[in-house]
């Protein structure tokens, strides 16, 4: 169903379209909370780990910047090789820079740095998946108008 709206053309409409727009729909609303939901755990972040206002603050930073960074990026190559070729890989950046940060809060002992790695590959997975989105859902729309 998704291969309809991440190859650049060919392949035939299916009926079921709707669980395509949302599941597509949903990638924005995942990154957005990727930041949203730290913040409110940002002060027993600070507390539980023992570092400073500053360190806890580049838990969201870090993630912020490399996305800005990488979205021209990777609209530029998914553009050029394809919007499959990119969001895929983006999305599974994604998932292993969360894995990473879990299993590090989970069972290092002085996690920080390699959480701020987690947030790193999160970040870059994020951007990787920001500038395919928005066209693919608009995409989505104009086909289903017709």
């Amino acid at each position: 169903m998704l291969a309809f709206f991440l190859e650049d053309g060919g392949a035939h409409m299916e009926e079921k379209k709707t669980w395509d727009i949302i599941s597509i729909s949903s990638i924005p609303l995942v990154m957005t909370l990727g930041n949203s939901m730290l913040i409110p755990v940002l002060p027993q972040i600070e507390k539980e780990l023992g570092i400073s206002s500053f360190q806890v603050s580049m838990l969201i930073t870090v993630y912020s910047i490399v996305a800005i960074l990488c979205i021209p990026v990777a609209g530029y190559i998914s553009d050029t090789v394809g919007r499959k070729k990119v969001i895929i890989p983006s999305l599974i950046i994604t998932a292993i820079g969360g894995a990473i940060s879990a299993f590090a809060s989970w069972k290092i002992n002085d996690p920080y740095s390699v959480l701020v790695f987690g947030r790193l590959l999160q970040g870059i997975g994020a951007a990787g998946a920001s500038p395919i989105v928005m066209p693919l859902v608009g995409i989505c729309l104009k086909k289903k108008k017709k």
